[in-house]
């Protein structure tokens, strides 16, 4: 199963404790003494704040080194307070860019127009809900040769949105003024033969950390309900010049975690008593309940793979630096993505052509190229695929018990075996749809070659994510606001922003170094190959949201009635996933800013597979 960033901080939330900051531990220890500290009796550092700290951080200090450190941090404490006097809100960002390029690699940046594909011939009867869950490709055919209009199917998914958001939760604000306006302008355009492209007259949906003038942008948190940002975000004015209709602001868990927002849980529309997964939550379930013909996500460790998988969707993790992200909340602003969310591939391609490429204010995006060619020989690309993905799966070797084990530990030892066999389970069903995938790729007449992830520590590198979202929040911490947030357990923003305040700049710094050697050595397989077929979870997802690297993560079939039932039964519990009925998915991955070879490609198994056209039954 695939890991959104709440599962994954739950199975590695133990990186940021393990690794504590020095002076932020002194910090915290001089903050808390500062509290009963007056005039007669000044704060000062001490020698024993100093042990404690150290041996938290697990630094060696000796009693002639803590004598010299105490003046340095008393004024670095007070470096602290100076800044923190400066108001810097979500959209300043630091004063460094990340680059996913190793050394030596080139661009392409040569534009060629993009080539589409041949619309397939569509009958539009009396009921226009029949095209709900038509491709964008599809409905740009019949939107450019007047079979229907704007107004009417911009209409048709505002109904469709207000019938199943109290089923499925996936909506925050309905943009319907704003909406009308624009279908009833792109009408008129159409029929004047001023035709933009295969977006003019198509309604989207944007998850709720994009900007939109005249509407609240509530970043699904608790404290912001009422936020308004006034101005259009770089992608949304992008989709506006495309012709492109925004109907709805979706979903996303508080601050891009999960599916847990301030108005509740988004629900998974093929089982409305699991979570949509997230943090890209409302536009998967909206895409896949046929209530947007499309919708634009973030992702950042997971947030567009995780809910696309869940909702069976085709979800587009573009290189980072391809699509600016100016005017979308910044939670980490060296893994931030945004991407398209779609019902097939080449409708990510025909989102992706109207959004990326510099915007002279997001610094991180590079001026490469997106070339869409719908008739590329894909035949031509060398295709890996990660070996040890497709491997058998080893049993788990059940923990033997300690000889003074308490009843207590039995009881949480055997629970933690169950669970791990239940997981196993589950894995185990699910590989059938992976080396199915194989089975299929190489009837396609795919040579496939084995290539593995070089063996790096790469959980160890994401407290980076969580420092940087602290930063980015810093406000919401300092003055006690993060407990407006929704969610507050131990794996939930609040707990994970106080622990990355423990986080070291120096360990910051060397965690940085490590993803420079991800980057190099993850790079080098691309040398090797063109494509790599993977499973949708595992390494790969943490190694290349951190190396940006694109991902394309495609519905590979549906689970049988003899699939496990999931470890929960709560909606929105991390452990409600998968079961009878659900998708299942595969991710192709390639190397930097080559996404039009790898959506090439990963049209060419979609179309050969065709378990994009399946749909929920919502009634």
């Amino acid at each position: 199963m695939i890991l959104d960033r709440r599962g994954f901080l739950a199975v590695c939330s133990h990186a940021g404790v393990a690794s504590a900051l020095l002076p932020g531990v002194l910090y915290t220890l001089a903050a808390q003494a500062q509290e009963t500290a007056s005039p007669a009796k000044p704060f000062h550092v001490t020698e024993e704040m100093l042990d404690q700290a150290a041996a938290l951080a697990g630094v060696p200090l000796e009693a002639g080194q803590k004598a010299m450190m105490i003046d340095a941090l008393e004024n670095q404490r007070a470096d602290y307070d100076e800044i923190r006097k400066i108001n810097m809100p979500n959209n300043v960002a630091p004063a460094f860019i990340f680059d996913p390029l190793p050394p030596g690699a080139k661009l392409e940046t040569s534009k060629a127009a993009p080539r589409w594909s041949s619309a397939a011939t569509v009958s539009v009867g009396a009921n226009l809900e029949d095209l709900a869950f038509l491709t964008v490709r599809e409905q740009a055919e019949l939107l450019r040769t007047g079979k229907i209009t704007a107004l009417a199917l911009t209409q048709m998914y505002l109904a469709r949105l207000k019938r199943y958001d109290p089923k499925l939760h996936f909506t925050v604000t309905l943009t319907e003024a704003r909406a009308l306006a624009q279908a009833k302008a792109a009408d008129a355009e159409i029929a004047a033969g001023n035709y933009r492209g295969p977006l003019h007259g198509i309604p989207w949906g944007a998850k709720d950390l994009l900007a939109a003038k005249g509407y609240p942008t509530t970043w699904g948190a608790g404290g912001f309900e009422k936020q308004v940002i006034d101005e259009d975000a770089t992608v949304v004015q992008r989709l506006d010049a495309a012709g492109a209709i925004l109907v709805a602001k979706l979903t996303l868990g508080a601050l891009a975690m999960g599916d847990h927002w301030f108005g509740g849980i988004t629900r998974n529309p093929w089982n409305a008593n699991q979570g949509s997964s997230g943090s890209s939550a409302g536009p998967a379930s909206a895409v896949a309940a046929g209530c947007v013909a499309f919708a634009i996500g973030s992702e950042t460790l997971g947030s567009i793979s995780s809910p696309s998988t869940r909702c069976g969707d085709t979800g587009l993790r573009p290189t980072f630096g391809f699509v600016p992200r100016t005017g979308a909340m910044a939670l980490s602003w060296t893994m931030d993505k945004l991407g398209p969310i779609c019902r097939c591939v080449e409708d990510c391609a025909i989102v992706v052509n109207s959004i990326y490429g510099p915007d002279g204010q997001d610094l991180s995006v590079r001026d490469a190229a997106f070339n869409w060619n719908a008739d590329f020989d894909w035949k031509t690309l060398r295709i890996g695929y990660l070996k040890s993905d497709f491997d058998p799966i080893k049993p788990a070797e059940p923990a033997k018990p300690a000889d003074d084990e308490t009843a207590e530990q039995k009881k949480q030892r055997e629970q933690r075996e169950s669970r791990t066999q239940v997981y196993r389970a589950m894995r185990l069903y699910d590989q059938r749809y992976d080396l199915a995938a194989l089975a299929k790729l190489k009837a396609m007449g795919v040579d496939l070659i084995p290539v593995e992830l070089p063996k790096l520590p790469y959980g160890a590198m994401t407290p980076l994510l969580s420092a940087e979202a602290a930063a980015a929040f810093d406000e919401l911490t300092m003055t006690g606001r993060d407990k407006l947030l929704t969610e507050q357990s131990r794996n939930d923003w609040p707990n994970s922003f106080r622990v990355a305040r423990f986080y070291p700049a120096v360990e910051y710094i060397q965690a940085n170094r490590a993803r420079s050697i991800a980057i190099r050595e993850i790079s080098k397989l691309f040398e090797q190959v063109d494509i790599v077929v993977a499973s949708s979870g595992g390494a790969q997802l943490t190694a290349t949201n951190l190396t940006g690297h694109p991902a394309l993560i495609l519905p590979n079939g549906f689970r049988g009635d003899d699939a496990p039932t999931p470890m929960a039964t709560t909606p929105g519990d991390f452990a409600n996933a998968g079961g009878p009925g659900t998708p299942v998915s595969l991710t192709f991955l390639a190397a930097h800013y080559q996404d039009a070879k790898l959506c090439a490609f990963g049209r060419a198994y979609q179309n050969a597979t065709g378990f994009h056209k399946l749909h929920p039954k919502l009634d």
